[in-house]
């Protein structure tokens, strides 16, 4: 017979057996839920069939993962929809802290191109400092704060439609913390705080974890609150067997899951012959499995439901379970107006650097929406390990508060980056930078940074970064650098005549304003002196220093989601230089550099488009102030540099897929790129541009996308490439 006939005859056997109970003979039903991850899914089936059996539970307790679900079901969120919440859920993001690029300033956005990895590293006198997990848990605070909106105003978690009570882990003492008043997300980000993954949670004066290390099946925190009878999910993994202990993460697996296996086994002790185990067929799982919701919603249910003879008895009558869920749906919370607005802050910053980054005005109703983009903002600064708001009744209406926790491993920070193409032809370029940024040096916000690069493109740039007002919407920047340059000159084919070395140093001044979240325009006066020097091959300029002196307009807008590999958003900006001997040059010119960028996706599908040009508009530039295309996606088909002039267009069209899944995301694409570089304008037609053909394929990792590439253009020249690093970016900014 069919296993899920049987399971159909048994419930229909429970239900002749035994009739619902009535108000007065009802026992105090708790439920609770188990830690497990992403199995955690499961407790959501086992809902599902109280639901449907008509069970009706007074008290939840959940730790970890399965205070997660016990909140959202205790505050009132009917099943169907966690089930869609869940299903919908970018579970990904809830791994990462940032909260997207189109929340960082254009500054920091520049800067990540250079410097793209941030592993949580701050140096002070005392040496250096990490973070308390590798990851502070900043989307997953929102994720959770949207979540259980509904409750947002509940302090006493005995007030939600449900009594609740989540677990966590004092990581002083290693004692059990039980949750039953505060802030609701915050309780379920203690719970779920895996340790050495998600930082530990400061809550009431102590530093809390995954309650899974202390008690990871509360029955005992359930009994204590007068549960008469439990139902007990547990989904707690399994010790591995002697055969499966052979690598380094099934040695330390095992020892994780000896810490929870063993306070749920004395958990387990507790519970009676009238109390319900429900242990889920989840060995095919894994705790990072949250792309299978509908499995594990199913296999929870099919648990539950070869409980139907034991659970019937705790069934109620149709009246009083009507009025149990028109309850529930009752429950939930209105913040209204704001009345107040607190900041909770550290260290140096003022109230009014906050402040005047919340658009949320006083007397005014919330919007949840414009508060989680602002915060998002705030967190882009790069100041902060985690920034939250929760909301309070006060006698004069919603408290707002706006919490925010500084970097413990701050204020300075490191980064670094790395860059590497090869053509598979004598050409490579190969880079490591590092920068060291030093933050809130007065009350507006001020910063330094310094940023050196080895390689063959050697470049050293510190620079004082400094607002001018609270928002930093004004803003000064003083800064020098350094940088040294190699420029191939070619024959007009793909022979290369020569080779100049070229070493740049100037100082700037610069003035700026931010334009919105997205763009911003600044003013800078440059002054400086490039070499020209170390010529292999024909000689063809006269080695010497030219003295640079000149003004420089630039307004940029960047809304690209991603720095290597966006999938949306788009990137324009114009450039004009002007160099006068009054101004300090040698030179006697105008330039004006525009570049326009556009990329959208759709299902996995990716169209990106790209317009550069640099126009010469008066005098003579020199070589030093040279277009530079050819390499990967500047004309792929001709050698870095190959391509050299002081006017230079450039359209370029790439379509891609996006194939594998969230975890390790591949493509694959073509490109089409035309373009040339011209002594004059006037030289300019489409018979005289060169055109690029090309296949290419990657992995997008920390570093950016690890890409292969194989071009063609219309000399009927071949060329392979493999990049590392490369940002569409670049080539306005460089």
């Amino acid at each position: 017979m069919p296993a899920g006939l049987v399971r159909v005859l048994a419930l229909a056997v429970a239900l002749v057996l035994a009739g619902p109970l009535v108000a007065g003979d009802r026992p105090t039903v708790g439920l609770v839920l188990s830690g497990g991850g992403a199995k955690g899914m499961a407790h959501v089936g086992v809902l599902r069939v109280l639901e449907e059996m008509n069970i009706l539970v007074d008290l939840v307790v959940g730790t970890s993962a399965g205070s997660a679900v016990g909140a959202l079901y205790a505050s009132g969120m009917p099943v169907a929809d966690m089930e869609r919440r869940f299903i919908e859920m970018d579970w990904l993001s809830s791994f990462q802290d940032d909260p997207g690029r189109v929340f960082k300033p254009v500054r920091r956005k520049r800067e990540e191109v250079r410097f793209p990895i941030t592993p949580g590293i701050g140096l002070r006198a005392d040496g250096l400092h990490v973070g308390g997990g590798i990851i502070a848990g900043q989307n997953l605070g929102f994720i959770l704060n949207e979540l259980t909106r509904s409750a947002a105003l509940v302090e006493d978690f005995d007030r939600l439609a449900i009594p609740f009570r989540a677990v966590a882990t004092d990581l002083e003492t290693g004692e059990q913390v039980v949750m039953g008043q505060g802030n609701l997300a915050e309780a379920i980000r203690a719970s779920m705080s895996i340790p050495g993954v998600y930082a530990p949670v400061q809550r009431n004066g102590r530093l809390l974890v995954d309650g899974g290390v202390a008690n990871n099946l509360p029955v005992s925190v359930a009994r204590d609150m007068g549960a008469d009878v439990i139902i007990a999910v547990d989904i707690t993994d399994p010790l591995l067997d002697r055969e499966e202990l052979s690598e380094a993460f099934s040695v330390v697996g095992q020892l994780t899951t000896m810490m929870t296996r063993r306070n749920t086994d004395e958990q387990l002790a507790l519970l009676t012959e009238q109390d319900i185990l429900i242990q889920p067929d989840l060995e095919e799982f894994g705790s990072a499995d949250f792309y299978n919701a509908t499995m594990l919603f199913e296999l929870g249910a099919t648990s539950a439901r070869e409980h139907a003879v034991e659970l019937r008895p705790l069934t109620v009558s149709r009246t009083e379970w009507t009025g149990y869920k028109a309850q529930m749906a009752s429950r939930g919370y209105r913040a209204g107006p704001i009345a107040r607005i607190e900041i909770e802050h550290g260290r140096a910053l003022s109230d009014d650097f906050l402040r005047e980054r919340i658009q949320q005005k006083e007397g005014e109703p919330l919007d949840v929406e414009v508060l989680e983009a602002d915060l998002k903002r705030i967190y882009g600064l790069g100041y902060y390990e985690t920034v939250s708001y929760s909301l309070a009744p006060s006698p004069d209406g919603t408290v707002l508060t706006i919490r925010v926790q500084q970097k413990s491993w701050g204020p300075n920070y490191l980064s670094f980056g790395l860059s590497y193409e090869d053509n598979f032809d004598g050409e490579n370029l190969f880079n490591l930078a590092s920068s060291l940024r030093m933050t809130e040096l007065n009350d507006f916000g001020a910063e330094w940074q310094t940023g050196v690069q080895l390689g063959t493109d050697p470049w050293l740039r510190t620079q004082w970064y400094q607002p001018l007002d609270y928002g930093y919407q004004r803003f000064l920047v003083v800064g020098g650098e350094y940088s040294r340059d190699t420029l191939g000159i070619f024959d007009g084919g793909t022979s290369p005549v020569a080779e100049v070395d070229v070493t740049y140093r100037e100082v700037d001044l610069g003035l700026g304003m931010e334009l919105g979240g997205n763009a911003e325009v600044r003013l800078e006066y440059v002054r400086g002196y490039a070499t020209i020097d170390e010529q292999v091959g024909q000689p063809l300029v006269r080695e010497d220093s030219v003295h640079q002196g000149g003004l420089r307009l630039q307004l940029v807008h960047d809304s690209l989601d991603d720095a290597f590999f966006p999938r949306h958003g788009a990137f324009a900006g114009l450039r004009g230089q002007f160099e006068r001997k009054g101004l300090g040059s040698d030179r006697h010119f105008e330039s004006v550099t525009g570049m326009v960028l556009g990329t959208d996706s759709w299902r996995g599908f990716n169209l990106t488009g790209l317009l550069f040009g640099e126009a010469v508009t008066g005098g003579e530039p020199g070589i030093e102030n040279a277009v530079r295309l050819g390499g990967f996606r500047r004309l792929s088909a001709y050698a870095p540099g190959q391509i050299t002039g002081d006017n230079a267009l450039l359209g370029s069209l790439y379509a891609s897929q996006a194939f594998g899944g969230p975890i390790v995301p591949w493509f694959a694409g073509i490109g089409f790129e035309a373009g040339n570089a011209w002594e004059s304008f006037d030289d300019a037609d489409w018979n005289s541009t060169v055109r690029s053909w090309s296949l290419f394929a990657g992995v997008d990792t920390f570093l950016g996308p690890i890409q292969l590439a194989t071009a063609y253009n219309n000399r009927d020249d071949w060329t392979a490439y493999l990049n590392i690093g490369f940002s569409f970016t670049q080539l306005f900014y460089d």
